[in-house]
């Protein structure tokens, strides 16, 4: 078979891990490979490349992805899947293994509907596609986020200071979540729940009454700007808190053990499916098994927060 790779929208570590997998898994298996450049949009303007196992050596541990990645939105227009699907059937690709995230998924659902051969390996900083428990590059950005978030206490105990930290999480807070609790922030606002301001700053009164020699405040991006938040503490009661946002910096990196162990079984596993004739389906993880998602129940729906662990974070700020 020619079986082609393609990787969308945000980066995430693993994503070459997962191109390395797929690549050599493919070829040992007697099938040939080719990459599309820059996602969709190089789907649409034909940017495809070939790759052979000595392509791929030497990015199992690079963050970021060999193929590049793109936003586009052309893609979402009938003109742009039409183009996309003239490329595929002029260069007789047989199957697309597609890593991203939710809206790659949902673009991949699109191709799928219209008779191309797709598998989705579910990859996303965010870890909110629906129906696995991981995505390639959640383990990386939660690890780069505590790694942060850790030295910023240090200057936040030395100056007895309250810092507001944003993380990214556009739509759910589920990496707030996460690193919040593995580092120990004192209080965790994400999307999914309205936080009470009033509360907030009783809490980071009644903490440094206590001896508590700083507060950590981590903020997922959907629930609003860190700047705008500590404005809001400061006009509310004098609170003068310190602003730091992480941004990019979560999804760069070399992969962890984790990332780049999941990529290479979700690459390798794809491959099997193509083999197998499976389609429209998304390569993921369910209590340590690797699962099939299918396409159409994950198309639109996100991931939320696991309630109990969010009651955990405001027991464990006390």
């Amino acid at each position: 078979m020619r079986i082609a790779i393609l990787t969308s929208g945000g980066d995430a570590p693993g994503m070459n891990a997962a191109i390395r997998a797929i690549t050599r898994t493919a070829i040992f298996d007697g099938n040939e490979v080719i990459g599309i450049k820059r996602g969709f949009l190089g789907l649409m303007k034909g940017e495809f490349i070939s790759l052979d196992s000595r392509d791929v050596g030497g990015i199992l541990s690079r963050g970021g992805t060999l193929l590049f990645t793109s936003r586009a939105p052309e893609f979402k227009l009938e003109t742009g899947i039409n183009d996309a699907i003239k490329n595929i059937k002029g260069l007789g690709i047989d199957y697309i293994i597609i890593i991203g995230g939710n809206g790659s998924q949902t673009g991949a659902f699109e191709l799928h509907k219209r008779g191309i051969n797709i598998i989705g390996i579910a990859s996303t900083i965010d870890n909110d596609i629906w129906g696995t428990d991981q995505t390639i590059g959640f383990d990386t950005a939660l690890n780069n986020a505590i790694q942060a978030i850790d030295k910023i206490r240090d200057t936040a105990t030395s100056h007895e200071r309250v810092f507001v930290i944003e993380v990214m999480g556009r739509d759910v807070g589920i990496l707030a979540l996460h690193c919040g609790i593995s580092a120990g922030a004192d209080e965790i606002i994400v999307p999914e729940i309205q936080y009470d301001l009033e509360k907030i700053t009783e809490n980071i009164k009644m903490s440094f009454e206590r001896g508590k020699k700083h507060f950590i405040i981590v903020l997922a991006e959907g629930a609003g700007k860190a700047s705008d938040f500590g404005k809001k503490l400061f006009d509310i009661a004098k609170i003068d808190a310190k602003i730091s946002v992480l941004g990019y910096i979560q999804r760069g990196g070399d992969p962890t053990f984790i990332d780049r162990f999941l990529a290479t079984q979700f690459g390798a596993f794809a491959v099997k499916c193509a083999e197998d004739g499976v389609k429209g389906k998304i390569v993921g993880i369910k209590n340590n098994n690797l699962t099939l998602i299918n396409m159409e129940e994950a198309a639109g729906k996100v991931k939320k927060i696991d309630p109990m662990l969010y009651n955990l974070s405001q027991k464990l700020s006390i």
